[in-house]
C-alpha cells in the first residue's frame, strides 16, 4: 500500500518528506509484533500512528486500547494496567482485569510513557520481555499477547540521565523509533492544513470559509507553531468564529498568534518555560554564584603565587590590575616563616585555606527553590493546580505529589 493511500484512509494531510518517512516506517513495522516508540512534540499528531500500526497489522480484528499514562494517578496506575485482586487495597471490593489482560491479542497504546512511575516501569519491562504480569495483590503470574506502541513528547535520554526513566526499558520500547516532525519543519503543509480546518469549521458553523491574503500566508508559514497542528487548528477555529471579514490580513492574523517564549533559559524545569519572574530569579542566582566563585578562585591563585615567593612583575598582564587592587597594602614577608600577611579590605579575615567556593547566605538548595516556585505558581493561578502544573512544566500528578511532599497548603 502506498503512503498516499494511507493518508487518505486515516485522514492525514501533508506532503512533507519527513511525514511521509514516518508513515512509511509505521506501515512497514505494522506486519510485525515489534515494539514501537513514537516521539515528537505535543500536538504533532502522534495519536494517528498507533492506529495505522494496529489497523494494518494481523491484530486489526483484536482489541485496541489507548492509555494516557500521565492522566492516571500514580497510586492506581498499576491496577489500571495489570488489574487487581479483591481486597488488595482499600476500595478493591472485587477483582478487576487490567488493560494488558483485556487487550490480549490486540494492541495497547501507552501515551505519555515518560510519566510512568519507576515501579510501574519494572512491571512493564517484564511484560515486554516475557509477556508475563501479575495483578496487584496476586502472586499468580499471567500471560498476555499484547503488542505495545508507546509515545512521548519529552527527551527520553534526559529522563534517563535524571533517573526518571529506566534505560533498559527505553531500549526495549524503542526497537523501532518513529519521529513525528514538528509543524515548523513541515512548512509546505501549513497552508494545506489551514484550508482543511477552515473548510471544516465553515461547514460546522454554516458560514463562509475564511481565506488568507498572500502576506497572511507568509506570516502563517513563518510562525514557529510551538503547539504544532493542535495550535493551528485552534487558531483557525477562533478566526473563523470571531472575524466578520472572511479574507484575513496579516494585521488581523497577528492578534491570534501569541508571542513565543524562550524555552532555553536555565530554569528549574525543562518541559516548559516558567514565568518571567521565575526565569530572572534563577538567572540571577546563577550569575551571582559564578561571579563569587571566580573572585575567590582568583584571590586564591594570586595568594598562592605570592606565598611561593614569586615576584608580582611575573604575573600575567591580565592579573596586574587585580594584583594591585587585592594586595595594595601587603606587608613584607616574615624572615622566619616566609609567609605573607594581608591587611587589604578583601582578605583581612581570609582563612588559612581558602575554599573552592562559598555558599550564599540565602539557601541555594534546589529543594527550596522548587518549593518556592510551586508556591508562587499556586498563588499566581489562585490555587488552580492544573494551571499551576502547566506553568511549572510538570504533570498535574507530579504537582500533587510535590504538594504532599513539601506539606504545602494551597
Amino acid at each position: 500500500m502506498e503512503v498516499q493511500s494511507i493518508k487518505q484512509r486515516f485522514g492525514i494531510i501533508g506532503n512533507s518528506p519527513l511525514l511521509d518517512r514516518a508513515i512509511d516506517i509505521a506501515w512497514q513495522v505494522a506486519a510485525t509484533d515489534i515494539t514501537v516508540l513514537i516521539t515528537g512534540e505535543s500536538g504533532t499528531g502522534k495519536e494517528f500512528f498507533p492506529k495505522i500500526i494496529h489497523q494494518m497489522s494481523p491484530r486489526k480484528h483484536g482489541p485496541f486500547i489507548a492509555v494516557n499514562c500521565g492522566a492516571i494517578p500514580e497510586g492506581t496506575i498499576d491496577s489500571e494496567l495489570f488489574g487487581h485482586e479483591k481486597g488488595s487495597f482499600t476500595g478493591a471490593h472485587e477483582a478487576r482485569k487490567g488493560y494488558f489482560e483485556v487487550v490480549n491479542g490486540g494492541t495497547i497504546f501507552l501515551d505519555e510513557i515518560a510519566e510512568l512511575p519507576l515501579s510501574t516501569q519494572v512491571r512493564l519491562l517484564r511484560v515486554l520481555e516475557s509477556g508475563e504480569f501479575m495483578r496487584v495483590g496476586s502472586s499468580k503470574s499471567q500471560k498476555t499477547d499484547a503488542r505495545v506502541v508507546a509515545a512521548t513528547n519529552v527527551d527520553m535520554l534526559d529522563s534517563i540521565d535524571s533517573g526518571k526513566f529506566r534505560q533498559d526499558l527505553y531500549y526495549r520500547l524503542s526497537t523501532v523509533p518513529i519521529y513525528i516532525p514538528p509543524l515548523r519543519d513541515r512548512k509546505e503543509d501549513i497552508i494545506l492544513l489551514f484550508r482543511k480546518f477552515a473548510s471544516d469549521f465553515a461547514e460546522n458553523y454554516r458560514m463562509p470559509a475564511i481565506t488568507l491574503d498572500e502576506e497572511a500566508k507568509n506570516q502563517l508559514t513563518n510562525y514557529r507553531w510551538p503547539g504544532n497542528i493542535r495550535q493551528l487548528k485552534n487558531i483557525t477555529e477562533q478566526v473563523s468564529i470571531i472575524e466578520k471579514n472572511r479574507e484575513i490580513s496579516p494585521e488581523t492574523l497577528q492578534k491570534y498568534l501569541p508571542e513565543i517564549r524562550n524555552k532555553d533559559l536555565p530554569v528549574l524545569y525543562r518541559k516548559e518555560a516558567a514565568s518571567s519572574d521565575f526565569s530572572e530569579r534563577e538567572i540571577l542566582y546563577k550569575v551571582l554564584f559564578d561571579m563569587k566563585k571566580d573572585i575567590f578562585e582568583l584571590k586564591k591563585f594570586v595568594l598562592d603565587y605570592m606565598q611561593q615567593g614569586g615576584p608580582k612583575e611575573d604575573l600575567p598582564e591580565n592579573l596586574n590590575d587585580t594584583y594591585h587592587q587585592l594586595f595594595n597594602e601587603m606587608e613584607t614577608p616574615a624572615k622566619e616563616t616566609g609567609t605573607i600577611h594581608i591587611h587589604t579590605p578583601y582578605t583581612e579575615n581570609l582563612p588559612d585555606e581558602i575554599p573552592d567556593h562559598e555558599v550564599f547566605e540565602e539557601s541555594l538548595s534546589l529543594t527550596d527553590r522548587e518549593k518556592e516556585l510551586i508556591l508562587k505558581a499556586l498563588e499566581k493561578h489562585k490555587g488552580k493546580r492544573k494551571n499551576a502544573a502547566r506553568e511549572l512544566g510538570i504533570s498535574e500528578r507530579t504537582l500533587y505529589r510535590k504538594i504532599k511532599e513539601y506539606d504545602i497548603i494551597d
